[in-house]
């Protein structure tokens, strides 16, 4: 978001990322231990946020922070090494600090009813389609016919840069498809095996694009994945007016205590 300090420490409505996470996960009553993966730069000041939380919060279970690596893969597993006994396990991104508690319930009694792999979803609201990048030499596309070599209409096409451009290719059925968030969750024990496998399996000069998130890595190895219903809420704050939707949400659950202030429900649009 162009700013010089991690997203977890970025502020929403007078509290950060990681704080407001916590105090989610915390308030979900689902989790025995927690375990939060911050950039070495910024351990001490994870472990006072942590401080502050749990002293507010009256919370009595295990929060510690650790040191990531250089990327997600090797953070996940930098935590789970540091939490060797729990049967189940949550990956949360921080980002998503407005997440209701119900979305972390919800995924965890999927797990107690049997589902190895957990996470919460939203139906996919836009029309999606692929996009494969053609280089040209900036004559018109359609030759004059209204629609290129490949027949993809004019317009269609898009100029991306001098020489390239991406055309779309393929109506995919949103029905059919989901937005993945997260708290999602796992049998311990399936997750380790999917980080085990994921250097002989995927590393190496194949090129293999590995999964971006932890259910990828489980259902590569063959498993399945369970879909419970997410929220418009855990929005992840990525871009700027993520943050300015992030600021307006907790602005109202902050303020649903005052007397005569909006509440999240009253504002929500039925669904």
């Amino acid at each position: 978001m162009g700013r010089s300090e991690p997203k977890a420490f970025v502020h929403v409505n007078g509290r950060t990322v990681l704080a407001r996470s916590l105090e989610t996960v915390i308030s979900s009553g689902v989790a025995s231990t927690i375990v939060v993966v911050a950039p070495e730069d910024f351990l001490m000041r994870a472990r006072e946020e942590i401080a502050e939380v749990a002293a507010g919060q009256k919370c009595e279970i295990s929060i510690t922070a650790v040191a990531g690596g250089e990327d997600r893969i090797s953070s996940v597993q930098t935590a789970l090494k540091r939490e060797r006994v729990a049967e189940y396990v949550l990956v949360h991104d921080a980002a998503r600090c407005l997440t209701p508690p119900d979305v972390f319930t919800r995924v965890v009694a999927a797990l107690h009813s049997g589902a190895e792999a957990v996470v919460p979803v939203l139906p996919m609201i836009d029309t999606v389609r692929r996009v494969v990048s053609h280089e040209t030499d900036g004559a018109d596309p359609s030759g004059g016919t209204g629609s290129d070599a490949n027949g993809v209409p004019e317009g269609i096409a898009r100029a991306v840069s001098d020489g390239a451009r991406e055309v779309v290719r393929g109506d995919l059925d949103r029905a059919e498809l989901r937005r993945v968030q997260t708290p999602q969750g796992f049998r311990a024990e399936v997750l380790r095996r999917a980080y085990a496998t994921i250097a002989a399996d995927w590393a190496g000069p194949s090129g293999r694009a590995l999964p971006t998130d932890d259910a990828g890595l489980v259902e590569r190895l063959g498993g399945d994945i369970v879909a419970v219903d997410g929220d418009d809420e855990a929005l992840k704050v990525t871009y700027p007016l993520d943050l300015v939707l992030a600021e307006q949400l907790a602005r109202m659950r902050d303020g649903a205590a005052v007397p005569g202030a909006d509440t999240l429900d009253s504002a929500k649009e039925p669904r």
